[in-house]
């Protein structure tokens, strides 16, 4: 067979009213690709959201994409805490946790509804996507149609000015950050 496109996903559960919302990128899985989808999840769900939040909570894999130490993903956060106005608490599962990860439960879904189907083309696929159900719900399904370079990175002089609106847990300093505006 020969591949003209693969599709790196990213999910998105609102534990809140169970909602779900998946992306799919035609490029790679990056930091920029991850708050990208965040963005686009948070300009299409702000309505629903209840007003008088004080943080928005997300809890997250251990993925290379979106760690904690990744100055790209810093950068970038600090960026989206800046737009939508409000602290952003990222709280980390550990390592090879990821049964306890709700959103890792709906990939299963995900696959299981599939059921072995050659996904051969990005409509086929993100087709499938939209169309499971997770109680009673389907998700909402978006493309990412942009390229995403891998390895971005800051020095140290370049994160520094970004370095203070982070601030760590004493005890779970990689796992535990909150991203002031």
């Amino acid at each position: 067979m020969d591949w003209k496109c693969s599709l790196a996903p990213f999910g998105i559960q609102n534990i809140s009213n169970q909602e779900l919302s998946l992306f799919f990128g035609t490029s790679y899985e990056t930091s920029d690709f991850v708050v990208d989808c965040l963005e686009i999840w948070w300009e299409n769900n702000k309505a629903k959201l209840i007003k008088d939040y004080e943080e928005l909570v997300i809890n997250l894999d251990n993925g290379p994409s979106q760690k904690s130490v990744r100055t790209q993903f810093i950068k970038r956060m600090v960026l989206f805490a800046k737009k939508i106005k409000i602290p952003i608490h990222l709280i980390y599962y550990p390592p090879y946790h990821s049964k306890y990860n709700p959103i890792e439960h709906l990939f299963g879904v995900l696959e299981r509804y599939w059921n072995g189907e050659i996904l051969d083309t990005v409509e086929k696929t993100l087709g499938y996507a939209s169309k499971m159900s997770i109680k009673g719900k389907n998700p909402t399904v978006e493309l990412i149609d942009k390229t995403y370079q891998k390895g971005v990175s800051l020095s140290k002089k370049q994160l520094k000015p970004y370095l203070h609106f982070i601030s760590r847990s004493e005890s779970l300093k990689n796992w535990d950050v909150i991203i002031s505006p």
